[in-house]
């Protein structure tokens, strides 16, 4: 896998503290993708079914465990401890829909232990953002107004809301398997199946060579029904001590959208951006 200078050790995205956030950030921007998707739709196309994703080859070499894979991956970020030493993060960039040739700017938050805040301003659409405040989840948009989430959409959004999710720690999931070695975005890639406690299981690739996460595969409940997206994460770049992928591109559907990450901090973030609007507010009973 070629590397750009930044990997090699000048600055050098999931990197984690921005990668417990830019991980869970890259699932949060699925339902903002799903919306604009709806707004600008691909031919339909049938989904693959579970079996197609998930089945491994019917020969498999010796493969190493999920654990030792995942660990190899937060060294490469950076560490553990490196990941437990921020308490929140915040970043910037942009969120792009080539087909349709719109971008628009981007505002991630997270803070310990699992609040979240997507924020996204795209030209044509407006103003549109997600966030869970450790008890609430909502979404509001001009395609969808004030929304609670509930339910299904709940439990995921805490979930994915996880702060430090990066640790893929046991307590989370049933269990983690290596289901094989494959070619993910032309890469060689070991493939992962992570079920979670809460219901589902999320599908995972790391490059074979850097150990770095390179994408997943990911359903879950939307405002739109349920929904299986496929995400590449790219050019990671250091940002304080952690590793974090700078370009994430996420497939519904055959609609593609980009987000690019310019700026990363830590620790800076004020609890107060995690509170929700007043539209919010007004269905909270």
């Amino acid at each position: 896998m070629t590397q750009d200078r930044s990997q090699t050790g000048c600055a050098l995205p999931a990197g984690r503290s921005m990668r417990p956030v830019l991980g869970s950030f890259a699932m949060l921007l699925v339902v903002l993708s799903v919306a604009l998707s709806a707004q600008f739709p691909a031919p339909a196309r049938p989904p693959k079914s579970t079996t197609e994703v998930l089945a491994p080859k019917a020969a498999e070499q010796s493969l190493p465990s999920a654990r030792s894979i995942v660990d190899k991956h937060l060294a490469a970020i950076g560490g553990k401890d490196a990941v437990l030493s921020h308490k929140s993060t915040s970043a910037k960039g942009t969120l792009s829909m080539p087909a349709a040739g719109m971008t628009g700017a981007l505002e991630l938050y997270g803070a310990i232990p699992n609040k979240s805040l997507v924020k996204m301003s795209l030209g044509g659409v407006g103003e549109v953002s997600e966030g869970f405040d450790g008890t609430h989840g909502w979404s509001e948009s001009p395609m969808t107004g004030p929304m609670l989430l509930e339910g299904k959409q709940l439990e995921e959004k805490r979930f994915d809301s996880e702060f430090h999710s990066e640790l893929r720690l046991d307590a989370r999931y049933t269990s983690m398997s290596t289901l094989e070695r494959t070619d993910f975005e032309g890469r060689p890639c070991y493939k992962l199946r992570l079920v979670r406690k809460t219901g589902g299981e999320d599908i995972e690739f790391y490059d074979v060579a850097t150990g770095l996460k390179a994408g997943s595969i990911t359903t879950r409940e939307t405002v739109m029904g349920r929904v299986t997206v496929t995400t590449v994460e790219a050019d990671y770049r250091k940002f304080g001590n952690l590793l974090q992928p700078t370009t994430i591109r996420s497939d519904i559907g055959g609609v593609q959208q980009v987000m690019k990450i310019s700026s990363v901090e830590y620790d800076n973030v004020d609890l107060s951006v995690f509170e929700m609007p007043a539209g919010i507010k007004a269905l909270v009973k």
